[in-house]
């Protein structure tokens, strides 16, 4: 299909690298550019800013053992459905480093930010490499293409640290902990849990929801390691032709769209 054919779809997305569902997420939606002329607003979010710099335990996130298990079983079973490489991980770390490198990387143009958005993820989920570590970033930065001003102007100036709460505020707590896609302005639900053999039924019915500006529901999400009640009604309301997808409690304005012309 020709950029001309192309329908355009405009989404924002609210993702963390140390998010193993954002990384099955953000492989998921690249693939709508085959037929979409997809423009994405990726605001990066804090999901747990009381880690360290050097990690912590995943123990000490609160996670019971058979909630992990059901959790990482999942996740594995979609990370082999997309050929994604998640390496078993025990510690967990602090990524507003990384994240407000990501944040000042756009400002270098698409080319730069989606190879440094990709390595993100490769680097602390595939490799177990500790992206709160500086060195580590430093490393990742240079490898793709970010200069050492970026990386400086990144960590220094107070703008980066203020997009990233300004992305809190926009998400309005109800993402936290997933990799979520909003279509519109006021309504959001993960990609990254949608199984691949339903993956194109829901892209005509989503596409259709963006352009008309309204908000959508793509699939079903996972809180947690288990499946959320809530998102799943949402999910059986959108499949109704008649249905009117649910609001939840509006969250603030989401952040000013981040131009991204597709590759």
């Amino acid at each position: 299909m020709s950029d001309a054919q192309r329908p355009e779809l405009r989404v924002t997305v609210f993702s963390d690298y140390i998010c193993p569902f954002c990384y099955i997420g953000f492989v998921r939606l690249e693939r709508l550019r085959t037929d979409y002329d997809l423009k994405v607003n990726w605001c990066m979010l804090e999901i747990h800013p009381d880690n360290p710099p050097e990690g912590r335990p995943v123990a000490d996130l609160g996670y019971s053992d058979a909630q992990w298990a059901d959790m990482m079983g999942h996740l594995g079973d979609m990370a082999r459905e997309e050929g994604v490489i998640i390496s078993p991980h025990t510690r967990t770390t602090n990524s507003q480093r990384a994240l407000r490198l990501a944040e000042a990387a756009k400002e270098d143009g698409p080319a730069v930010f989606y190879a440094l958005h990709r390595r993100l993820f490769e680097a602390y989920l595939g490799e177990g490499r500790n992206i709160g570590d500086p060195e580590v970033l430093r490393a990742i930065a240079e490898q793709t293409g970010v200069g050492p001003e970026t990386l400086e102007r990144a960590w220094s100036d107070p703008r980066y640290g203020a997009r990233l709460e300004q992305n809190l505020a926009a998400e309005g707590g109800g993402s936290r902990r997933l990799g979520l896609v909003i279509a519109g302005a006021s309504d959001a639900t993960g990609v990254a849990a949608i199984p691949s053999s339903a993956h194109d039924s829901y892209v005509p019915r989503y596409a259709q929801i963006a352009r008309v500006g309204a908000a959508g529901v793509f699939s079903p999400i996972l809180c947690r390691g288990r499946r959320c009640p809530r998102h799943e009604h949402r999910q059986e309301t959108l499949a109704r032709p008649e249905g009117r997808v649910p609001s939840r409690p509006a969250p603030g304005s989401v952040p000013p769209h981040c131009p991204d012309p597709g590759r």
